[in-house]
């Protein structure tokens, strides 16, 4: 039995030209730079400096092109979306899309010239003195440690792995030995196994003074009532005052518990971030200006051009003449596509912060975040009649220096709430009072979530004490319990 089957399938083509440009979109300033020495490098039709000599089209004239001569050769430049879009991390407050690919990830990140976690450790090492077995202990213990400074294993499993991957037999007792070395390195308080042990390293770096030998007491026999805050079982278990269990606290609290958050991870180095706008307010209104490393001057090599009128002029053409002039066309093409992407991409990041910054003008005239208005990518998106994607690339790669400080485009978009008045308030506007409200308790009786929820509803902003709870989290702002103070 046959079956006929039609079937529907919508493609979106881009040319080269878009997918350039919304690669060089997505681009920060300095990642910008690479890119643009990049091209330069590999294009020697594309120029830079003040000099404007864009005579391509001039000169490259229709009535006898490289193409006509080698016939109706014609060169496909529809592309599929799908195989250049990248996976840009799109924000939880916009619609989802699946319509790009990890492909178009740009690799060329530029980072702060430095040593890494890792490499800073092993340079430690090499100060102490180690028989070979030793040393390969240490390395290992070293090569251990995580992003925050800690060896999260046990000795046994240690000693299985160097068994097993390094071919090094060794005892409990030997790498336990070792340890007492790598803790001697710094930051103090790397290769802890817990936070208890990494305190614990940290005060006895410190001088001996009695609020030093208190903490390290209740570090060592009570740290189960001091991470639960459980003052008053300290008081009397140690027989002391409040002022003096103050003071110990205050030392503990001024160590380390991530000894390696000095640093980007284990073996990445710290990154530079370079504004890619600036806001300023002259005389009560707003300023916005681009950053002029992201507005280069870029023009077509006048030497291309003579080469290519050289070719025209001549009356026999060679074989060879005809393939030279087929690859100088293609560079000159290349470099055209690239300066109208570059200008294409001014236009576009200038649009969208422009709008940004008018739709947000309370927030940037005041700097304070209750003032910063619901804001999706849509909205902006419908303002400059571009696509959500393209405004999501400016929002998650860019920043903005205003006079409040250095910030990430994306930090000004938030969903939107009702409040009590049924006005749209941002979430971004609650969790600044929410901030504010906890930031203003009493430390030694402080707010539960519950009754900052109550606080909340009594301020015009009805939420329930589970939003609460995750608004407080996303502010990275403990339970009330772990907040309480002496």
């Amino acid at each position: 039995m046959l079956k006929q089957q039609l079937n529907f399938k919508l493609s979106q083509k881009l040319s080269p030209q878009q997918i350039q440009l919304m690669k060089l979109i997505q681009l920060p300033t300095q990642a910008f730079e690479q890119r643009l020495k990049q091209e330069m490098e590999e294009n020697p039709a594309l120029d830079s400096g003040k000099e404007k000599a864009d005579e391509y089209e001039d000169n490259f004239s229709n009535e006898n092109t490289a193409e006509d001569d080698y016939g109706n050769e014609k060169i496909e430049t529809d592309i599929n979306v799908d195989e250049y879009l990248s996976d840009d991390e799109i924000p939880s407050y916009r619609l989802s899309s699946n319509n790009y690919s990890v492909d178009d990830e740009e690799k060329n990140v530029p980072y702060a010239s430095g040593t890494s976690f890792h490499q800073h450790l092993v340079n430690q090492l090499n100060t102490y003195r180690f028989d070979t077995e030793e040393r390969e202990i240490a390395e290992f213990l070293v090569g251990s440690i995580d992003e925050s400074g800690y060896i999260r294993r046990s000795v046994a499993d240690i000693l299985d792995d160097l068994a097993f991957t390094q071919n090094v037999y060794t005892t409990e007792e030997k790498i336990e030995s070792i340890f007492k070395t790598v803790h001697q390195l710094d930051p103090a308080g790397v290769g802890a196994r817990n936070l208890q042990e990494c305190l614990l390293i940290q005060l006895n770096r410190k001088e001996t003074t009695i609020p030093i030998k208190l903490a390290t007491l209740i570090l060592e026999k009570s740290f189960d009532h001091f991470s639960k805050k459980h003052y008053e079982k300290l008081l009397t278990k140690f027989d002391i005052t409040e002022d003096i269990l103050k003071e110990a606290i205050e030392e503990i609290e001024n160590l380390n518990p991530k000894p390696g958050g000095a640093y980007a991870g284990n073996n990445k180095l710290i990154e530079h971030v370079v504004p890619d706008f600036t806001i300023r307010i002259s005389e009560g209104e707003l300023e916005l200006t681009l950053n002029g490393r992201n507005a280069p001057e870029l023009h077509v090599s006048r030497e291309y051009n003579n080469m290519l009128q050289g070719y025209k002029a001549s009356k026999e053409k060679s074989k060879s003449q005809k393939d030279a002039v087929m690859f100088i066309k293609q560079k000159l093409d290349a470099a055209k596509w690239f300066i109208e992407a570059v200008k294409q991409r001014q236009q576009t990041l200038f649009l969208t912060m422009s709008a940004i910054m008018h739709y947000q003008q309370s927030y940037f005239l005041s700097g304070d975040e209750r003032n910063l208005k619901p804001m999706i990518l849509k909205d902006i998106a419908d303002e400059i009649d571009m696509d959500v994607s393209t405004v999501s690339r400016v929002a998650n790669s860019k920043y903005v220096d205003t006079p409040y400080g250095t910030k990430l485009i994306k930090e000004f978009f938030s969903e939107s709430m009702t409040n009590d008045q049924g006005e749209e308030v941002s979430t971004r506007e609650i969790k600044k009072i929410l901030e504010i409200t906890i930031g203003e308790e009493d430390k030694k009786k402080p707010l539960t979530d519950e009754k900052l929820a109550k606080i909340l509803k009594e301020k015009g902003y009805p939420i329930a004490r589970r939003t609460v709870a995750k608004y407080r989290e996303q502010l990275d702002i403990p339970v009330a319990r772990l907040r309480k103070k002496i």
